[in-house]
Formats: C-alpha cells, structure tokens, sequence
C-alpha cells in the first residue's frame, strides 16, 4: 500500500488543525497532532523530574522517548496519555521545553519516522519546508488578518470574555510576523504547495479541497515523492 504525506502549514487562526483533522478522518489516516507531542514531552519531564535546562538529563530523557498516534490517540512510549497532556501544568511546562532545540530535533525524527511508516495528515508552520519537504501532497492554509480577527472575537465573545477585534487582529498580524521571519524554519509557502484561503469558504469546502486532490492523487498510482504541482502564485 502506498504511503501518503499530507503536509499543512499556514499562520495561525486559519483553520489548518480544523482542516487536517478532518480530512484525516475522511481519509481514514492518522492526524499527527505535533502541539500534542510537545505536551507529552512535557508531561514525561513532569513525571521524572528531568530539568530541560539540563542537557545530559534532557538527552538522556529523549533518546528513551517515543511518541505516536494511534486512532486519534496521543502515545506516550505506549501509553495513551490523550486525556492527561490536557493540564494547565503540562502546558506550561510545553511552552518553556519546546523552545529548547533538542527537543524539537527530537520530534521532528519521530514526525519523520512516522511519515516512513504510514500516511498520515500534519500540520503547522514547517511541515511542508522541514518536516516532510517531500511530502506527496502539500497545502498552505491561510485567511486575512481580518477574519482570522473576527473568528476569535466570536470564540471569546461565546466564552463570556471582553474583545477589541481590531487589537486581536494587530496581534495575529504581529505573530505573522515573528512567524515568518524567525531564524529557525519560518513559515513560508513552498512552490508546490496548493493554496486554501478559508477567509470565505466553509469548513467543508476547505476539507474537500484537501481530500478530493489525495483522491485523486491515490486513483492515479503516483508513486511515493511525486507531488502535486500547482500554478497558483504566491
């Protein structure tokens, strides 16, 4: 059976989690959800006590570490941890150890490790570019700064809390902006990536993008590293 690597990159607010995740489930493959496995590193170091500022510990940790996906379910060395990697405390150990690049040398060889085992959905910021540059099918999922804005004022609104939707949308611009010019993997559409702009589309448009062109791609036989080629411009 042939493997397919459906890599997702795109700013953040989006859609690109809601998108991968669905398509996965369409498809019938394993959505890799990599802001989960930092969680479960997190939640490992949390566990031994292991101090990420240690480099000895650290490596020691990771190199008996193994994280995967099974059924929607977050794997910790064979545990599923889905519903423990949940916690205020493992969130914030998450965003202070993911910056340490032993880390996420660490995640990216397992990411990789699964892509040569099984097809699989990821996204992010450097799927298509770092992570899976030969992926077989790749999407940049992106919206206006606007929408991007307006959809979280409408989550924080539902959820009770006050919101300034053009502060919010100053901030996504802002973050789009560390985004695309930090020094390490930037976010970026490669060429050959097929452009979904959900600023006017329906979740179920946005899905059937991404499923109808896998489809396609299967029906065809391609062979694994052949990728699908667009001439939209960035």
């Amino acid at each position: 059976m042939s493997i397919y690597r459906i890599a997702i990159d795109g700013p953040a607010g989006a859609g690109k989690s809601t998108i991968a995740k669905a398509a996965a489930k369409q498809l019938g493959i394993d959505y890799v959800d990599t802001g989960a496995m930092y969680r479960a590193i997190a939640l490992k170091l949390i566990r031994t006590g292991t101090d990420y500022n240690d480099p000895k510990a650290l490596v020691a940790l990771l190199e008996s570490t193994d994280v995967d996906f099974d059924s929607g379910r977050t794997m910790l060395d064979g545990e599923d941890v889905s519903g423990l990697i949940r916690t205020q405390e493992v969130s914030e150990m998450a965003s202070a150890s993911s910056a340490v690049q032993a880390v996420r040398d660490k995640l990216v060889a397992l990411q990789q490790a699964m892509g040569k085992r099984k097809s699989l959905v990821m996204d992010g910021r450097d799927i298509a570019t770092k992570v899976f540059p030969d992926a077989e099918l790749k999407f940049y999922v992106t919206a206006s700064s606007l929408v991007r804005a307006e959809r979280r004022a409408e989550d924080m609104k539902a959820a009770g809390q006050p919101c300034d939707v053009k502060q919010i949308q100053a901030e996504i611009e802002a973050r789009d902006y560390r985004d695309m010019h930090r020094e390490n993997s930037p976010l970026t559409r490669v060429p050959e990536a097929v452009l979904i702009d959900t600023s006017y589309q329906t979740i179920e448009e946005s899905v059937a993008e991404v499923t109808n062109r896998v489809k396609a791609l299967q029906s065809k036989g391609n062979k694994r590293g052949k990728r699908w080629k667009t001439t939209e411009k960035i």
